[in-house]
Parts: structure tokens; C-alpha cells; sequence
């Protein structure tokens, strides 16, 4: 057993600690007894704490495993059957990731909403977004972009999987679930009631703020409007929402309480409430003279992530429904993992065991042994103290064996789409196994020395990916790892 010592730095963003920057991670090393010494903190913004404190967390190691074992069971392997999305590059699966290979940015300047006083103006932005053939001409008027997206998003999944109304009619719709989550929820729809209430009083609060503004909405409508009966909630886990979501619906599948799984994430924060409140925590890049090239992931020159929207939605299904009803098998899913820093409502955990022990747990659940692993689709949100921590808890999970792998950033293009990354990153995951293509990391211009592994900077490569992880963290600490492969049968 091995201590470990969790020091909060006091400051939710605060980058640096007397002159040092991350100054205290001494690579990932579990050692006897690490305390870091630092100097009482002056508070830095709105959010703050009085002091630094350090405690001394207990860590077990993992125990000797013998050779990883995958899965055999077709009622419990499970594979990916349809995707569907709604990005800043369209609802298309294939411009999404051709735009993506291109090294296009997709980061604008706001023009929803006059954000000419905000110190922050640009976002992923979506723009002529249509829900024409997926949502019904009133339905769409009252509904908050978040739910919007969420269910075109998942329609379009389900009609990838060739699982359209017509074929759903002859399924069991008790065996089909939903879990698509939201970090945020319906975040104009409670702004609107909330600027009603101020304004005009209670009694011109729209009876639909309440509905419309809970974040179990995305599962509850998307279910009421195809008709799936099986295991229906949402997880709202921050930016780390949609792994989570991927991880209990695998779950689902493996105990026999579902077939298929209709999974993923959906936000829509680009609103003034979003970004002034992500303003206020002194989380974005304020590169207003160039958006496009201000997510930065491991670039020395990184200032804060950029916000971004959408949903992601897979159809997650067991191997022998797949099978059975001869459906289109995209990929597979091995194993996830889901895991708490128990440190900062924001910060990382300088010693990395939250992260690395997610994705150990995540490989030992998808009977993949380390070497396995060649392509890591990073959360990378080109924030200063995140983007290291991630990179040193995947040097400490993988050592050695990096030298054939390949790490990127999706939200170097799109920005952070919140709840809705780990959905839209898992889409450009399988897209980079059946493709044989990993898209860049853009604006890498002056890599941190201390990554080490290739980001595949600026240019798009070819790589043949034997076994991908996708990793995605949130705020509160949570961690995610879900681990994807081709399919062989």
C-alpha cells in the first residue's frame, strides 16, 4: 500500500504556486510520504479557498493479474451498431471527421448573442442546425437546444443501425434502452424562467421550464418519442457525462437487462449564462484576436479551453442482437472504467491516481493488456494544469510502450462540447479504427517538452489502431476511460 499526499492548490485555476508551475507532480511515482510544503495562497478570483491543504490518501495497488482475457459471451460482448451526431461541422458522420482529418477549426466568434462586453467571444458554435424529419414543428419551437440535439442526435443513431420507425415496430422496445446525459441540462430554458420570474413574476414562468430544464430530459424524450421501454436515465458527470453514460449501458447489456442501448451526451451552453459563467471560473482561452487558433492542447502557449455544443449518440448493442438481426457492426466496445480524484472541484490530482488508476481499471475491464493499446483520444481541453496531468498518468499506465502510439485532441478543432465530448470523441475514435486515419492536433506550434508521445501535431496520419481508449474528465473530479476496438468475430 503506498501514500500518496492530495494538496489543493487553494485556487480553482490557479496555474502556479510560488513562481512553479505543476511544480509538484515529480513525474507519477507513488511514494512513502510526499508532502509539498507550500506557502499560504492570496485569493485569485471570485472562487477561491483560504489556504492550501494537504492530506495523505491511501492507495492500494492493483493485485497481480494473470494474462488479460476478453470477453467471449455474444450476449455479453458488446459492439457498436449506428452513431449519430449534431457538431459544429454538421449532423453528417462522415464531413464531421473529414473536416476533422482536414484540420479544420471550427471555433468562431459568437454571434448568437451580443458578446461584444464579454471578455471572452468565440466558441464551436453550432449554426444552421435543422431538426427537420426528427422533431415536429411546435415540438421544436418550445424545446431548449440541448434537447434539440440530443434527440436528432439519437435519431440518426438509430437510423445508422438500421433501427428507423419502421424496423423498431417488430422489435421489442422493453429490451431497448436510453441513457444520453448533459452536464449543464437545459440551460436557456432556466435562464428564460429565471429572467421570467425576475421580470414579470411567477405567473409568466413557462409551465415547460421546469420540464425543459432538468437534465433526465434527453433519455425521457428520445424515449417518449420512439418508444423505448428499457432502462432510461441520465448521468450528469460534467464534461466527463457521456463515458460515464457508455460505461452503464455496457453494463446493462453484460447483466441481460437490455439488447441495445441508445447512448451518449448532449449540451448546449454556448448562452450567456454558459460562457459568462465559465468566464467567472477562469476557464477559457481569451484569445479573442484568434479563435481558431486558441485550443492549444499540450502547447506551452495554451491560456484555457474553449466551449463547444452538440450531442453524440451511439447504439450500443450485444453481440448476439447484432448477429441476429444482421445489423451494421461498426466497432466494438471492450471495457470502461469509472473513477473520483476526491481532491478539487476543478483542479487535477498532482499525483495522477485518479486518472492513471481509470485507465488501468478501464483496460482490466476490457481484458487488454497495456501493450495492446496504441491510440489514446485524449480529453486535451488545452487547460494548463489538465493537459500534463492526463499526458504523465498515461506515461504512467503505458511506460515504455509508447513508442507506437498515437495521442490527439479533438477539441483542438471543435472545442470542449461539455457533456456532449465524450459522445462526439467517441465517434471520432471508431471513426479513426475503421478509417486507418487519426486527425491532427492543431495549433501545436511549441509542445510542452515534457510530452513525449506523438500528437499527431497539425497534420492528419495514417495509423492502423489496434486498441483505442477514449478519456474523458469532469469537473468534481470524475474520471472515465472507455476502451474501443475493430471488430473481429
Amino acid at each position: 500500500m503506498a501514500a500518496a499526499t492530495s494538496c489543493s492548490s487553494g485556487v480553482l485555476f490557479g496555474a502556479r504556486e510560488n513562481g512553479a508551475f505543476l511544480g509538484q507532480f515529480d513525474g507519477l511515482r507513488q511514494v512513502e510520504k510526499m508532502h509539498m510544503p507550500l506557502a499560504p495562497t492570496k485569493s485569485h478570483g471570485l472562487v477561491s479557498t483560504s489556504a492550501p491543504k494537504c492530506r495523505t490518501i491511501k492507495a492500494m495497488a492493483s493485485p497481480a493479474l494473470s494474462a488479460p482475457k476478453r470477453e467471449t459471451d455474444p450476449k455479453k460482448r458488446t459492439v457498436i451498431t449506428g452513431q449519430g451526431l449534431v457538431s459544429v461541422f454538421g449532423s453528417d458522420i462522415d464531413t464531421f471527421y473529414n473536416r476533422l482529418l482536414e484540420g479544420e477549426s471550427g471555433i468562431t466568434l459568437i454571434d448568437r448573442f451580443d458578446a461584444s462586453s464579454f471578455s471572452v467571444r468565440f466558441a464551436g458554435q453550432i449554426r444552421d442546425f435543422s431538426s427537420k424529419g426528427y422533431i415536429d414543428g411546435k415540438n421544436d419551437r418550445r424545446l431548449d437546444d440541448c434537447w434539440r440535439y440530443g434527440i436528432v442526435a439519437g435519431k440518426r443513431a438509430l437510423e445508422d443501425a438500421n433501427l428507423g420507425p419502421e424496423a423498431l415496430k417488430s422489435m421489442d422496445k422493453t429490451r431497448i434502452g436510453v441513457i444520453v446525459g448533459t452536464g449543464m441540462g437545459g440551460l436557456t430554458a432556466f435562464s428564460a424562467g429565471v429572467e421570467s420570474l425576475v421580470q414579470k413574476g411567477f405567473k409568466k414562468i413557462s409551465p415547460f421550464f421546469i420540464p425543459y430544464s432538468i437534465t433526465n430530459m434527453g433519455s425521457a424524450l428520445l424515449a417518449i418519442d420512439t418508444g423505448l421501454m428499457g432502462p432510461n436515465y441520465s448521468i450528469s458527470t460534467a464534461c466527463a457525462t457521456a463515458n460515464y453514460c457508455f460505461y452503464a449501458a455496457a453494463n446493462h447489456i453484460r447483466r441481460g437487462e437490455a439488447d441495445i442501448m441508445v447512448v451518449g451526451g448532449t449540451e448546449a451552453a454556448v448562452m450567456p449564462v454558459g460562457v459568462g459563467g465559465f468566464i467567472a471560473c477562469r476557464a477559457l482561452s481569451q484569445r479573442n484576436d484568434e479563435p481558431h487558433r486558441a485550443s492549444r492542447p499540450w502547447d506551452k502557449n495554451r491560456d484555457g479551453f474553449v466551449m463547444g455544443e452538440g450531442a453524440g449518440v451511439l447504439v450500443m448493442e450485444s453481440l448476439e442482437s447484432a448477429l441476429k438481426r444482421g445489423a451494421p457492426i461498426i466497432a466494438e466496445y471492450l471495457g470502461g472504467a469509472v473513477t473520483c480524484d476526491a481532491h478539487h472541484m476543478t483542479d487535477p490530482r498532482s499525483d495522477g491516481l485518479g486518472v492513471s488508476s481509470c485507465i488501468t481499471k478501464s483496460l482490466e475491464d476490457a481484458g487488454v493488456s497495456p501493450e495492446e493499446v496504441n491510440y489514446v483520444n485524449a480529453h486535451a481541453t488545452s487547460t494548463l494544469a489538465g493537459d500534463l496531468a492526463e499526458f504523465n498518468a498515461i506515461k504512467k499506465v503505458f511506460g515504455k510502450n509508447t513508442s507506437e502510439m498515437k495521442i490527439n485532441g479533438t477539441k483542438s478543432m471543435i472545442g470542449h462540447g461539455l457533456g456532449a465530448a465524450g459522445g462526439l470523441e467517441a465517434i471520432a475514435t471508431i471513426k479513426a479504427i475503421n478509417t486507418g486515419w487519426l486527425h491532427p492536433t492543431i495549433n501545436q506550434d511549441d509542445l510542452e517538452p515534457a510530452v513525449t508521445i506523438d500528437t499527431v501535431p497539425n497534420v492528419k496520419k495514417k495509423h492502423e489502431v489496434n486498441v483505442a481508449i477514449s478519456n474523458s474528465f469532469g469537473f468534481g473530479g470524475h474520471n472515465s476511460v472507455v476502451v474501443f476496438a475493430p471488430y473481429n468475430p
